[in-house]
């Protein structure tokens, strides 16, 4: 929270601290740094410019500023991340239409792999939700859609009722940049939302969330940070002692698929990644998963 002081005025920073800590779950060390490294350029900057009007020449500038500071090629890579972080963020807001990092090239060392659920650890998690309070169903359906169709959580907090198409098996996502795609739903999910119907039928729902489905005890829209809770609370009681978000479920789910043998690109269709390159990582984890069973069980490994 330190770092985070010195850009009290800056409320997208505030916005992105919050994003990093409820959404991505990060450490309180990763953000710190994410924090750091965002106030390096807010110096360099010297007020000249808000963070949020920087260009792509000013970015240049600022790199070729930590080059001569002899500062090394994997610190380079982590502020370049946490600079591409920052303005996905923005242009995911809509608080900027053009991203001035997607032209810069960071050093190559290597990818970051994501936390992974195994199978009966999101059994758990499930067997956790109290199904005999006013919210239980709603609880299961909600981690029944992150796992079973990777949903990311403003796409599931923004799910209609109109965009469920349970008949032909699918759900249809608006995603990042207004970008429509369809994802298969099973019968399991599909099960799990009806059941939860039934009890959103009771609700006394505020105007302008008749459409939406997920909805909290006083018929408004669920926020981020209260499915962050909801994820935390099932994961504490289930004993699971991974550090689980609800973007994990989404890792979960894409990781299981390829290690079933689904299609990459069938998974870059179903998570709504614009390059492949991104979904790629679940080949990575699909390795390290094969080779940490090996590790285990071989007996001359």
């Amino acid at each position: 929270m330190e770092q985070l002081n010195q850009f009290t005025s800056d409320i997208y920073v505030k916005m992105f601290y919050q994003y990093l800590q409820l959404e991505k779950s990060y450490s309180s060390k990763t953000i710190e740094a994410y924090m750091h490294d965002l106030n390096k350029l807010y110096l360099f900057l010297e007020e000249k410019k808000r963070l949020e009007e920087v260009a792509l020449e000013d970015l240049h500038s600022f790199l070729s500023y930590l080059y001569k500071q002899q500062i090394s090629p994997r610190t380079q890579a982590r502020i370049i991340s946490a600079l591409k972080g920052f303005y996905r963020y923005l242009i995911y807001e809509r608080i900027i239409s053009e991203d001035p990092t997607e032209l810069l090239e960071s050093p190559k060392i290597g990818r970051h792999l994501p936390e992974v659920l195994s199978i009966p650890e999101i059994e758990s998690i499930i067997r956790a939700v109290d199904l005999s309070t006013n919210e239980g169903h709603r609880n299961k359906a909600i981690i029944e859609v992150l796992y079973g169709c990777g949903l990311r959580v403003s796409e599931l907090i923004q799910l209609k009722i109109s965009q469920l198409r349970f008949q032909e098996g699918y759900i249809r996502i608006i995603g990042k940049g207004n970008k429509e795609r369809l994802v298969p739903i099973g019968k399991t999910a599909q099960k799990a939302i009806l059941l939860y119907m039934e009890d959103r039928s009771n609700l006394t729902i505020k105007r302008g969330n008749e459409d939406i489905l997920f909805l909290n005890r006083r018929g408004g829209q669920l926020t981020r940070e209260m499915i962050f809770m909801i994820v935390k609370q099932l994961v504490q009681l289930s004993g699971v002692s991974k550090n689980v978000s609800p973007h994990t479920f989404r890792h979960s789910f894409a990781t299981h698929l390829i290690e079933g043998g689904a299609d990459l690109r069938a998974v870059q269709e179903m998570l709504g990644h614009e390059s492949i390159t991104t979904t790629e990582i679940y080949t990575h984890l699909d390795k390290e998963y094969i080779k940490s069973n090996i590790s285990l069980f071989h007996p001359r490994y």
